[in-house]
């Protein structure tokens, strides 16, 4: 398993992977930036640098998330939530096909190992409030902003 540490506008963010894939990707607070990246990693360190510097929507570079297989199954539904959308916690329920378990489902979306490209961020609370966020709220927010920042209306 391959690790880099990267800047970004949210903290430090490490990457992890192989060549089946990247595994991991979180913030820190503080922390080193790696000199050197790995070539198993370069691809997802491209893709998440042109991403906070508004130049791509979305990724594809190969993921491999490890997760029971109802954590994998959440994950998959959180990859259809198109940029710069948001949708909560009932709705990805009902997506899933049983409202009765949003907790599991809130669970599972806390627990996904892939900040930013599995877009668990785009999940908020039914009344368009920003709940839980593993990275902090303040986190969760600036990546809406990002995704959806508002346009000043012109004044002429």
């Amino acid at each position: 398993m391959k690790t880099v540490f990267i800047n970004s506008p949210l903290g430090i963010t490490k990457i992890e992977g192989d060549e089946n894939g990247i595994s991991v990707i979180s913030v820190l607070s503080e922390g080193e930036v790696t000199a050197k990246i790995p070539s198993e990693l370069k691809e997802a360190v491209t893709q998440l640098q042109d991403y906070f510097d508004g130049k791509r929507t979305d990724f594809n570079f190969k993921l491999n998330p490890k997760g029971t297989a109802f954590q994998q199954k959440v994950w998959q539904e959180l990859l259809k939530i198109p940029f710069g959308k948001t949708m909560s916690y009932m709705d990805l329920s009902k997506k899933l096909g049983d409202v009765k378990a949003i907790r599991a489902v809130a669970s599972a979306n806390g627990k996904n190992p892939l900040w930013i490209v599995v877009p668990c961020h785009r999940v908020i609370g039914s009344d368009g409030s920003l709940t839980g966020y593993a990275g902090g709220l303040w986190r969760k927010k600036w990546l809406l902003e990002h995704e959806n920042p508002t346009t000043q209306q012109s004044l002429f």
